[in-house]
């Protein structure tokens, strides 16, 4: 693949702090070694207005909000926590390898989901937000070795983007974790108030299909590990197999001392860019030769709670 010369140099700048251990002996530093050499700079505190926090009676689920490329989603969902829409909702869907699912279920049984939850101030419909105008303003840490899916994919902020200078757009990537909004037919009919997480391999066809409003930062395991629906799509058959979910809240909304010590590692920071250089040419006793490559979906900006990675 042929890169431009801006990509070329945005590439060259992100990775020149980093070390390169494709031409050392000794085995790479793992990423606990790195995260635990990384300076605080590197680590920012995600907004608590763009924090859910979706209690299960596992755990809770702490997920952020990506308003700068789905921002009318991000606000609609907001709005919908605000009034608390999916305290008492369940978990109606877990798919093996593909997504977990939260939702109203007497609207998943056929009943009028606008009559059994009403929206409030939230809106029915919204522009689909699947792509949005590249910035150049925006944060962008490119990956070195392409994809098949865009002409080109990176991070932003902490999420996983895929771009296309041609068209002029970019959007968030469907990996492990990420959030996406659920929708009938119509483009305009994904409003947030059913939401999925992806828990299996990337299904990177969703990309520029469905709008992707934040990713799991927190508690993936709550929503991962959940017994898979025996009903087509990974539904649940019956009721009381359902997950219910006790409560989501803003971050926000909550007292400081409520809330969790949450950061996420910057993916424009030195750290990050070692992080990928070892998972390019990362190698030990176990893995002796590196793969020299690493995708889009490989490679999670680190999440650290009071101080610890995760």
């Amino acid at each position: 693949m042929i890169r431009s010369a801006p990509l070329a140099l945005a590439l060259a700048c992100a990775l020149a702090t980093s070390p390169s251990y494709a031409a050392q002996d000794k085995p790479t530093p793992s990423a606990k070694e790195l995260l635990d050499a990384s300076k605080p700079a590197e680590w920012r505190t995600p907004d608590p207005a763009n924090l859910l926090y979706m209690q299960l009676p596992a755990g809770r689920v702490v997920i952020e909000l990506a308003p700068d490329f789905t921002p009318l989603h991000a606000q609609n969902i907001r709005t919908l926590v605000s009034q608390h829409y999916f305290d008492g909702l369940a978990i109606v869907r877990v798919q093996d390898n593909f997504v977990t699912q939260w939702d109203d279920p007497d609207g998943d049984d056929g009943g009028d989901k606008a009559k059994m939850h009403p929206l409030g101030k939230a809106k029915a419909t919204l522009p689909p937000e699947f792509t949005r105008a590249i910035d150049p303003k925006q944060p962008w840490t490119p990956l070195p070795d392409g994809d098949i899916y865009a002409p080109q994919v990176g991070f932003s902020e902490g999420f996983p983007v895929a771009r296309d200078p041609a068209s002029g757009k970019e959007w968030l990537v469907q990996c492990y974790g990420m959030v996406g909004v659920g929708r009938d037919v119509p483009p305009d009919s994904g409003n947030g108030n059913a939401l999925y997480a992806v828990i299996g391999q990337a299904p990177r066809r969703l990309d520029h299909n469905l709008a992707v409003a934040g990713r799991v930062l927190q508690g993936m395991q709550y929503l991962s590990a959940l017994p898979r629906g025996t009903g087509p799509m990974g539904f649940y058959e019956k009721a009381g197999e359902r997950t219910p979910i006790l409560s989501v809240k803003l971050a926000s909304e909550l007292p400081a001392a409520e809330r969790e010590q949450i950061q996420v590692l910057r993916t424009g920071s030195p750290t990050f860019a070692a992080l990928i250089d070892a998972a390019r040419h990362g190698h030990n006793t176990f893995y002796p030769t590196p793969v020299g490559k690493v995708g889009i979906c490989d490679i999670h900006a680190p999440v650290r709670v009071d101080g610890k990675p995760l």
